[in-house]
């Protein structure tokens, strides 16, 4: 059980820190939007690889997100993200410390 426990946790701690990471490039992504950045910038390239497929789905399956030119994707995924973490994360962790 002890080596469960250790596997548990460790997925846990990957995923949260996984989740953290994508949560900065959410804001990152986000608040370039409210500059004009080079398109062709290679860092600005990967942020919106890695953003805008997530906030196209927001868009499609929640159009009200998107009302009066303003987008309220990122702050939907900045939700999610933060009920992922402290819902199914926490609760993997909690999981994990019992198990011992």
């Amino acid at each position: 059980m002890i080596v469960l426990a250790n596997t548990l946790s460790a997925i846990a701690l990957v995923l949260g820190s996984l989740l953290n990471i994508y949560f900065w490039i959410v804001i990152i992504s986000a608040v370039l939007t409210w500059v004009r950045p080079d398109p062709y910038n290679p860092i600005v390239r990967t942020l919106r690889l890695l953003t805008e497929p997530v906030f196209y789905r927001v868009r499609k399956w929640l159009p009200f997100t998107y009302t009066s030119g303003l987008d309220f994707s990122p702050v939907v995924v900045l939700l999610a993200i933060e009920l992922i973490n402290r819902i199914v994360i926490a609760s993997l962790a909690q999981y994990a410390i019992a198990l011992h």
